[in-house]
């Protein structure tokens, strides 16, 4: 059996602005998923994806012939709305992985396990690990497999094989990956909160694409330099200021209200929203004070920095 693992992320600055060229941070977190491969015989894939509980959410057997993956009897109801998605997805995901390694395939069946380690409804990566598990198993570009499959700017496969923070760019020359000097001495008051709904981020994509752009030259050259600031700065009211630009320059371009102005007006420190705003995580700066703030609102899944981010 061959066994791949890598990690979920946190995408810290340049949500949206990514996409156009802004350099991002991107924080790979402790939490992943994990991939189980075991050769079999016959042209089929029986596959198995299990919660950080330890249990199946999805389960199917797909018969490989020229190329194409086809649901064999579904061990679950293929008419679920999220079974019969993720069922897609897959066959679109091993389709482009044919295409770049059939050799990896041929005459060959495969028995894959996924396990997640975090709550696949928090959007710390799900998609983003599975294709880098997979890339890293038939040994080809993982990038190619997302623009193949899920889409979006890539920042989220590069965390998947970091184990540090890391700047992301899209260039002219392809996607940019450096490892970022980004250890806060603050850390100890900033923590992580779901909003207790998931993001889908092709839809967050889409609404920023069909916002009228006046200039986004200015946009993602503001965005790369708040990125940078925030790498550097040493203080904990240094980063709330440089948040709260970095939120208004984003919320300008999306058309949406700061989710602080929207959900937590009275909260007494900062908030950033993170990816594709309204779900997922928020980050926030407090201590215990603050965190009890979200509790007696409903929001009790709560993460210190330094328990999340690797």
């Amino acid at each position: 059996m061959q066994e791949f693992k890598s990690n979920g992320k946190i995408l810290l600055t340049g949500e949206y602005a990514v996409l156009n060229g802004a350099k991002s941070l991107a924080l790979p977190t402790k939490m992943g998923q994990s991939l189980e491969v075991s050769k079999t015989e016959g042209n089929k894939i029986s596959w198995t994806s299990y919660e950080e509980n330890g249990e199946a959410w999805f389960q199917s057997e797909f018969a490989i012939e020229n190329g194409t993956f086809s649901p064999l009897l579904p061990k679950q109801d293929q008419n679920q709305p999220e079974i019969k998605e993720t069922s897609k997805r897959l066959q679109q995901i091993l389709a482009a992985a044919y295409k770049k390694n059939p050799q990896a395939f041929s005459d060959q069946g495969y028995t894959i396990n996924t396990r997640l380690e975090f709550n696949r409804k928090w959007g710390l990566g799900t998609s983003s690990t599975l294709i880098y598990n997979l890339a890293q198993w038939l040994e080809i570009d993982a990038y190619y497999l997302l623009e193949d499959s899920f889409g979006g700017s890539g920042y989220d496969i590069a965390a998947a094989g970091s184990n540090f923070p890391i700047t992301y760019q899209l260039t002219k020359n392809g996607p940019a990956s450096f490892t970022a000097d980004f250890d806060p001495s603050f850390k100890d008051e900033l923590f992580f909160v779901y909003l207790n709904r998931k993001q889908n981020s092709r839809e967050a994509i889409a609404h920023y694409k069909n916002q009228p752009k006046k200039d986004l030259q200015s946009l993602t050259e503001r965005i790369s330099g708040i990125t940078e600031q925030i790498i550097s700065c040493g203080n904990l009211e240094e980063f709330k200021l440089l948040v709260q630009a970095h939120e208004s320059l984003i919320s300008k371009a999306i058309n949406l209200p700061r989710i602080q102005t929207q959900l937590f007006r009275d909260y007494p420190g900062t908030i950033k929203s993170l990816g594709g705003w309204g779900g997922d995580f928020i980050l926030a700066t407090g201590r215990e004070e603050e965190k009890e703030y979200f509790r007696k609102i409903g929001y009790t899944t709560i993460f210190d920095y330094q328990d999340l981010i690797k």
